[in-house]
């Protein structure tokens, strides 16, 4: 399995969304890490939001 470069990002939110948001996760056996990535995801490919694919992500590698 490839590894992906990935960036952090940090936010704050309400404790009741955190503790949905992990709810969630937990329901889907995925971390909140995944589970925002996901979300993510699923909005932008309902509202046409293109997301480019990273080059590590097609199994290109620069050298």
């Amino acid at each position: 399995m490839a590894t992906t470069k990935t960036t952090t990002l940090t936010f704050r939110v309400d404790p009741t969304l955190k503790e949905a948001l992990r709810a969630a996760a937990q329901a889907e056996h995925r971390s909140i890490s995944n589970m925002i990535e996901v979300l993510i995801r699923e909005h932008c490919e309902k509202n046409g939001i293109a997301i480019e694919q990273s080059k590590e992500s097609n199994g290109e590698h620069s050298q």
